[in-house]
């Protein structure tokens, strides 16, 4: 796939562009300088006849500090792997010798380069436009990304370097005939494809080594690691092939206590709990140096919350004094709400148990996805109603369960067909855990729906 790399000093509207083309609000924008930090890539469709691209937002070229001077440097390799670099620049300043020195340094990958000079807001602004050909690049866009002006012509001389779709004449088959036992089978079949992708949200505090878990995972340098809290502001992802399954790992910034989140990390906190919504597995890490915070659990509250797959580590074991035993019984304890999710000691420093943590993502995911057969499903409920009767209602009337059916996937989902659709906490908890005594559920929910007989929930 084509690579567009879009670069640039800080606050000249990379991210807003990136946003414009994916048509949605994926980047972070902020009017502070430095916003973006990790590179955030997402494969985008320009036109049906167009092949896909890959769009990169990089974080702004700037000397500043040791942090940024990592932002600067992974934004420069990014231009190497690039095919096409769209260098923004704001119309309101004037070219410095720093912004010439970037130019000469992506002139030398001899890549093709367009320069976009942004925030040309008015027809006056575009005398600004010439201070910028001085720069020696050959194609010079002005546009206003707020104002909407010059940015369909710049897209469609982007188009112009996409490759287009090879055409595939499909030979016509004869459809054979199907069974109707087959086109009403008792068990809903899964998209096979679509159970060997895994989404993995990477969810902690601050500071506990998110960042640099992600990077022992892919085996790149992918994502910005620093000590200052707050390094990651935009949740970052990257893909991995592992023993047949496609993982995609998405680094979420590290989440602070409410009074104390500044400025754009609201933003993160936001972007964390969607990237939960569309995640399958959600590993949440701890310090293994700092011990369990109440944060960790609170976090541990929104895995909760999202019905996620979860396996909880400890990061930073290298580095740790307490006695495994005894903090896994801490573990247990404080996360009781998430007593399905596997427990294991990592290092991303070191390495420590990395291909072993990638075997178990795979392990819950198959878990998560798990689906029991409905006459199976309902032996086991009919045993276990046996072994502990239902409570009755509060006028003394006995409640029944008439059948339990499996309609969803990712977590196991089970409604649960009765004359009272009321079910007891404690009397549901009870035949979760059944349930977990008959089959593997390890690192995975179980949800059960109590429905009326007879009658249909649409949203289910």
């Amino acid at each position: 796939m084509l690579k567009i790399a879009i670069l640039g000093k800080p606050n000249v509207g990379k991210s807003s562009f990136f946003n414009r083309i994916m048509r949605k609000r994926d980047a972070i924008v902020s009017e502070k300088a430095g916003t973006t930090r990790d590179i955030k890539k997402r494969v985008v469709s320009f036109d049906d006849d167009l092949e896909d691209v890959i769009l990169m937002d990089t974080g702004g070229l700037e000397k500043r500090d040791e942090l940024f001077e990592k932002v600067k440097q992974k934004a420069l390799e990014v231009a190497k792997e690039a095919d096409l670099i769209l260098y923004m620049v704001d119309a309101k300043t004037i070219p410095d010798e720093e912004e010439k020195e970037y130019i000469r340094t992506l002139q030398k990958l001899k890549k093709p380069i367009i320069l976009v000079v942004n925030k040309v807001d008015n027809d006056k602004m575009m005398e600004s436009v010439w201070n910028y050909y001085e720069l020696g690049v050959d194609e010079v866009y002005p546009i206003s990304i707020a104002h909407n002006r010059g940015v369909g012509k710049l897209i469609e001389r982007i188009k112009e370097y996409i490759p287009r779709k090879k055409r595939v004449i499909e030979a016509t088959t004869i459809e054979e005939e199907v069974p109707l036992e087959e086109l009403f089978s008792e068990e809903p079949q899964e998209n096979l494809e679509e159970l060997k992708e895994i989404k993995v949200a990477i969810v902690g505090r601050v500071n506990v080594g998110k960042s640099s878990l992600l990077n022992a995972l892919v085996g790149e340098e992918r994502a910005i690691v620093s000590d200052v809290d707050g390094t990651t502001i935009d949740p970052i992802d990257e893909s991995i092939y592992f023993n047949g399954y496609t993982i995609t790992f998405v680094d979420t910034a590290g989440i602070r206590r409410r009074g104390k989140i500044k400025d754009i990390e609201k933003y993160a906190l936001l972007r964390t709990e969607e990237v939960l919504k569309e995640a399958d597995v959600a590993i949440l890490v701890l310090d293994a140096k700092e011990g369990i915070v109440e944060l960790d659990e609170k976090i541990g509250g929104l895995i909760q919350k999202h019905k996620n797959a979860c396996i909880i580590v400890a990061n930073k074991w290298d580095e740790a004094s307490m006695d495994y035993k005894k903090f896994e019984k801490e573990v247990k304890y404080r996360f009781d709400f998430l007593s399905f999710a596997p427990f294991m000691v990592i290092s991303a420093k070191t390495k420590r148990n990395i291909d072993k943590l990638k075997e178990k993502i795979i392990y819950v995911f198959g878990n998560y996805t798990k689906r029991i057969p409905t006459s199976t499903l309902n032996e086991w409920i009919k045993e276990a109603t046996q072994r502990h009767k239902l409570p009755t209602d509060i006028r003394g009337r006995e409640i029944k369960i008439y059948y339990a059916t499996q309609f969803a996937i990712k977590p196991p989902t089970i409604a649960l067909i009765m004359n009272k659709p009321k079910l007891h906490f404690s009397y549901e908890r009870y035949l979760v855990n059944f349930l977990r005594q008959k089959d593997d559920f390890t690192g995975t929910p179980i949800v059960l729906i109590p429905r009326e007989k007879g009658k249909r929930n649409e949203k289910d």
